[in-house]
């Protein structure tokens, strides 16, 4: 049985990074290409199907162009407007 790693929380950030990608101009194969990974581990991650520890997410906001600190900066005013 897979394990649920579905929260709401969860839920925003992995579409933030996805919307983050795409203002970026960037495809899943784009990003996985710049951290040297399978496709497959950008497109587990923004399912939700693998969670990112967080030297990956900062290697991943750096192949996105942006900084881990801007991109928490923007998921916590994002999770500061949600009710859990």
């Amino acid at each position: 049985m897979k394990k649920n790693l579905y929260t709401q929380r969860q839920r925003i950030l992995l579409d933030l990074l996805r919307k983050t990608r795409e203002e970026a101009g960037l495809r899943q194969d784009d990003v996985a290409e710049r951290l040297g990974r399978p496709q497959s581990f950008v497109s587990k991650y923004e399912s939700g199907e693998r969670r990112l520890d967080i030297l990956e997410l900062y290697d991943v906001c750096g192949a996105l162009g942006v900084t881990l600190n801007d991109f928490v900066k923007k998921l916590l005013k994002i999770l500061a407007n949600e009710k859990y």
